[in-house]
């Protein structure tokens, strides 16, 4: 069985999106400048981090805009950024650059971790 992989340059999320990957439990996942994702497309819409944790609640995002954070981040730290994601606590509410991405998400500023 061939799984059907899509991949485009997507100029509202500056990166190349690969759609219908086949891998992980859904979502999405930035490396880069490349985004890949479970779904059709990067507009549907997902829960924050800390929406999920319960710490808030606030509406649902879309998913590419949480993404399209990532790519700006890496962009300022290149290869540096995987180790420092990870040292910051992973995929998780407690992770910097995953809360500054969930703001982003819902108000199209503040991308880069800290107070905002």
């Amino acid at each position: 069985m061939r799984c059907r992989r899509a991949r485009y340059w997507s100029p509202r999320d500056c990166a190349l999106v690969f759609s219908h990957w086949p891998w992980g439990p859904g979502g999405a996942i930035t490396f880069g400048m490349v985004i890949l994702h479970t779904g059709d497309n990067l507009d549907g819409l997902c829960a924050t981090y800390e929406h999920r944790a319960g710490h808030c609640e606030h509406p649902r995002v879309r998913l590419g805009d949480h993404e399209r954070a990532h790519v700006f981040q890496y962009m300022v730290l290149g290869p540096l950024f995987l180790p420092l994601y990870l040292l910051c606590g992973g995929v998780s509410v407690r992770n910097p650059f995953e809360r500054a991405a969930d703001r982003y998400a819902l108000s199209g500023r503040g991308w880069w971790p800290g107070r905002h």
